[in-house]
C-alpha cells in the first residue's frame, strides 16, 4: 500500500472518529455540560394527594424537593430514613418532600410505603411521564423547587439528607422568601 493512500485512510477514521464524537455529544440523553437549571420554572402536573387531585403548583409557598424513586431501586431505598428524617426538619419551615414513585406495581408501591413508614407526600406514576418531562434518567433523582415554583438545583443520585453540607443548603433555600 503506498503511502499516500495510508495517509488518507488514516485521515479518513480520524475524521470518523471526530464525526461520531460530535454525534455523542449533541444527543440529547448526553447531559454532561446541560446548561444549570436554575431559575426555570418547575413543570407543572397533576397528581392525586391523600385521595384529592392536586397539581405541583398548588405546592406554590413551600419549598418542595421533588424525589424520583422506586421500590425495586436499591439506592432509593437507602436514603428513605434520611428523606423521612428531612420532612420532619424541614415541614415547620415550609418545607416538603413530594415523592413520585414509578413502579409498576400497585402492591409493592403500598408496602413499601408501609414497612419504611414514608410520611411525606407521595404519587405513583406508572407511566413514567412526569419523570420523562423532567428528563429524569436515574433514580432516584431530586429537583429543589424554591417557594415561587422555580428549580433551584438538580441531584443525581441517593444523598445523605441530614449531612451538614445539604442542610445548610436547604436551610438557605428555606430562608428565602
Amino acid at each position: 500500500m503506498d503511502t499516500g493512500l495510508k495517509r488518507k485512510l488514516k485521515t479518513g477514521l480520524v475524521l470518523a472518529f471526530i464525526a461520531g464524537l460530535l454525534v455523542l455529544f449533541a444527543r440529547p440523553d448526553y447531559r454532561q455540560g446541560e446548561p444549570s437549571i436554575r431559575g426555570r420554572t418547575a413543570k407543572d402536573f397533576p397528581l392525586t394527594l391523600d385521595g384529592k387531585p392536586a397539581r405541583l403548583s398548588d405546592l406554590r409557598g413551600k419549598v418542595v424537593l421533588l424525589n424520583f424513586w422506586a421500590t425495586w431501586c436499591p439506592p432509593c431505598v437507602d436514603e428513605a430514613p434520611a428523606l423521612i428524617a428531612l420532612q420532619r426538619r424541614i415541614a415547620p419551615q415550609g418545607g416538603t418532600i413530594l415523592g413520585v414513585n414509578l413502579d409498576d406495581d400497585q402492591n409493592a408501591y403500598e408496602s413499601f410505603l408501609k414497612t419504611y413508614g414514608i410520611d411525606f407526600p407521595t404519587y405513583r406514576d406508572p407511566s413514567k411521564h412526569i419523570a420523562l418531562d423532567y428528563g429524569t434518567t436515574m433514580y432516584p433523582e431530586t429537583y429543589v423547587i424554591d417557594r415561587t415554583g422555580h428549580l433551584d438545583r438538580k441531584i443525581v443520585g441517593p444523598q445523605d439528607w441530614t449531612s451538614r453540607a445539604m442542610l445548610s443548603y436547604l436551610d438557605s433555600v428555606l430562608s428565602k422568601n
